[in-house]
């Protein structure tokens, strides 16, 4: 369990059960709200009819994010791609709601039409699927998610987008030429994530 970047033991050989009990969380109270808010999320994707994924906030902490990424960058650095990609999921995500709205109002007058539940829950699932990338994160082949990710900077300013954080951090070291495009090169493979959300949303993909 992660404490924030000021846990001073984290991933060192003194972060074991003895300190936590000593002095992270003596009574379990953390350890038990976590797993209670893991278990209830379980129950809801195991009981619910239609996936409570709401991608309407998705894209607002991405569109908080880039407004973040826009104060670091140099305006040479196009964002122009990302913010075409936010504002189509934003539109995929309203239409998405709107359509999982009617059917659990038709699901409540005994309407229920499970064909169109069905196809609305396999675009939902591939939506996310979406934002993962074959090539992973450069250097970390492993982490496949362009959205969500440990970055490589310990200390970045950036919670979302850790292949252009990672870009950032890279580019110090590099001319300021190829660190440029280094950077633009990770925001064109965010915003082509993005965009397959978008398609997935809308039920353009398969």
């Amino acid at each position: 369990m992660y404490y924030g970047k000021d846990f001073p033991v984290y991933h060192t050989a003194l972060d074991t059960y003895t300190w936590i009990v000593g002095h992270a969380d003596p009574l379990f109270h953390r350890h038990v709200a976590v797993a209670g808010v893991w278990g209830l999320l379980a129950l809801h994707l195991a009981d619910d009819s239609i996936l409570p994924f709401n991608f309407l906030s998705y894209s607002d902490q991405l569109q908080e994010n880039k407004d973040i990424l826009s104060n670091l960058l140099d305006q040479r650095i196009s964002l122009d791609p990302l913010t075409a990609a936010i504002k189509d999921l934003t539109s995929a995500a309203k239409d998405a709601q709107n359509e999982a709205k009617r059917l659990r109002e038709q699901e409540h007058l005994g309407g229920v039409e499970i064909l169109k539940i069905h196809d609305l829950n396999d675009r939902l699932m591939l939506a996310e699927r979406g934002f993962l990338d074959t090539d992973g994160l450069q250097g970390r082949q492993w982490f496949k998610h362009l959205i969500y990710g440990p970055h490589g900077e310990y200390e970045s300013k950036l919670s979302c987008f850790p292949g252009i954080a990672d870009a950032i951090s890279q580019s110090t070291s590099m001319s300021k030429k190829d660190g440029e495009a280094l950077i633009q090169h990770e925001v064109w493979r965010v915003a082509r994530a993005i965009q397959r959300a978008a398609s997935a949303l809308r039920g353009e993909l398969t």
